[in-house]
């Protein structure tokens, strides 16, 4: 089995008749950082995909509270696609990766843990660009 790019992380789930709960913290083995922004993404329509950037600092956690969707995880050496599709699972992005999500499914709402604020200048949008970055030269 070839390691993966970025960790998957089961999540803790505690449920029965009436249900389950999943609970995450910040500063925990599950969220290993400060929570400084949560948002989701949903209603994604057809064959679109998003994504297409990697950042800088910023660490997420991102996972499929509904529906399913695919990551695609590239390093500037190695790509590696998971599909996210239960509300236990989550994908751990540590570092600059180059990231593109798609196959959207119609009730997909995939949830994102971030370290930081939105800050533009953290992204970075050129793939070429990533790759000079990943290898330590300037952007």
């Amino acid at each position: 089995m070839t390691k993966s790019i970025c960790s998957t992380i089961q999540l803790p789930a505690y449920g029965g008749n009436d249900g389950t709960l999943v609970a995450l913290e910040e500063m925990s083995d599950i969220v290993p950082f400060e929570l400084r922004r949560v948002y989701y993404i949903y209603g994604v329509k057809g064959t679109l995909r998003r994504g297409f950037h990697a950042h800088k600092k910023l660490k997420q956690l991102l996972v499929c509270v509904s529906g399913e969707c695919d990551v695609l995880l590239d390093d500037g050496t190695d790509r590696d696609v998971i599909r996210l599709g239960l509300p236990n699972l989550g994908i751990l992005i540590d570092r600059p990766i180059w990231r593109e999500i798609f196959n959207f499914s119609n009730d997909c709402v995939l949830m994102v843990l971030a370290s930081e604020h939105y800050d533009i200048d953290d992204y970075i949008w050129d793939y070429e660009e990533f790759k000079k970055f990943v290898r330590g030269k300037d952007v």
